[in-house]
């Protein structure tokens, strides 16, 4: 198995501060012994701005995108702002890709959803030839390129990583690019994605914190992203795969007939406390750890919306000191 950098990973941006507001924690990361800063993209704050930004306040920490989707921009806007990153931090940028969901594809975007995993490696490839400066023209099987070159290559192109779910995806994460990301999964399901992934890929996962010892408040907390998540089919079927197929499909069941209120109450105390952690912040890291020991390389800590808890002081309680 390769080895590699321990690393301790923290989501940006961070809720309830500006971006600006976030340049004094973000300088403050190395030293609270974070080696990682990953952005998010749904339908707030797109995932290269925070990235740009701390590349101009640290030179300390690794970059990564979890995920920018292989829809929503062609493959050249991609590679540009992606070479533009790669630019503002030398050997230090990961650029994660991923399916997304049909909400976000479909319905935001009015961009059909076709192919997930061809649309996936064809990008990577494209990707992987483009930002060494190669010029490409090719048909892929989900998109044709005639004639693209970056006109400023970065010196030192970004490392790829894929969003992974399932074991296809997965193996393509390992075979076509240098990691594969995941989450919404406990530590008992870190060996499983392992083994899909082999030894040599890195392994990826944003880890869902919520800092509160108030259990029935974290709980509420966390059935309320859990179910926004877990009834897409993708992550259905990864939880299938996991083996919760059994305690989650009464979830599934309420969704499906229309029940958005009640679907969230049938997943079981046992399954958010396995997927969510939350406690008081000594607790929260030795949780977080415990998906290093099962074999996670990089954990990424995001801080949930939790009342009477302000992210930039639990960013700083949540730093493996």
């Amino acid at each position: 198995m390769t080895e590699r950098t321990p690393r301790w990973g923290l989501t940006v941006p961070l809720f309830g501060h500006s971006l600006p507001e976030q340049r004094e924690i973000v300088t403050e990361l190395a030293d609270l012994g974070y080696t990682d800063l990953w952005s998010a993209e749904l339908n707030g704050i797109d995932a290269f701005t925070p990235l740009v930004l701390a590349s101009q306040w640290t030179d300390r920490l690794r970059f990564g995108t979890a995920i920018v989707p292989v829809y929503t921009r062609g493959p050249g806007c991609l590679a540009m702002t992606a070479a533009t990153l790669a630019d503002l931090a030398p050997g230090r940028f990961m650029l994660g890709v991923g399916t997304s969901t049909p909400v976000v594809v479909q319905q935001w975007n009015d961009i059909p959803f076709d192919k997930p995993y061809q649309r996936s490696r064809d990008m990577l490839r494209f990707l992987r030839a483009s930002l060494t400066g190669e010029k490409v023209t090719e048909r892929y099987e989900t998109f044709n390129v005639n004639g693209f070159r970056l006109e400023r290559p970065p010196a030192v192109p970004p490392t790829l990583a894929l969003a992974a779910l399932r074991p296809q995806m997965v193996r393509l994460a390992a075979d076509e690019s240098d990691a594969a990301i995941t989450n919404w999964l406990s530590p008992g399901d870190v060996p499983k994605v392992r083994e899909a992934a082999g030894p040599d890929c890195e392994l990826v996962a944003r880890i869902f914190v919520c800092p509160t010892t108030d259990v029935d408040a974290a709980r509420a907390i966390a059935r309320r992203a859990l179910t926004g998540y877990l009834t897409v089919p993708a992550y259905f079927a990864f939880h299938d795969w996991l083996g919760r197929r059994e305690v989650l499909q009464p979830m599934m069941d309420a969704w499906t007939a229309g029940d958005r209120r009640g679907a969230g109450a049938l997943i079981p105390d046992e399954v958010v406390d396995d997927l969510v952690i939350h406690g008081d912040f000594d607790h929260c890291r030795e949780r977080v750890d415990a998906y290093r020991t099962a074999g996670l390389d990089t954990p990424v800590i995001a801080i949930l919306p939790t009342p009477g808890v302000d992210s930039i002081d639990a960013a700083r309680s949540l730093g493996q000191r």
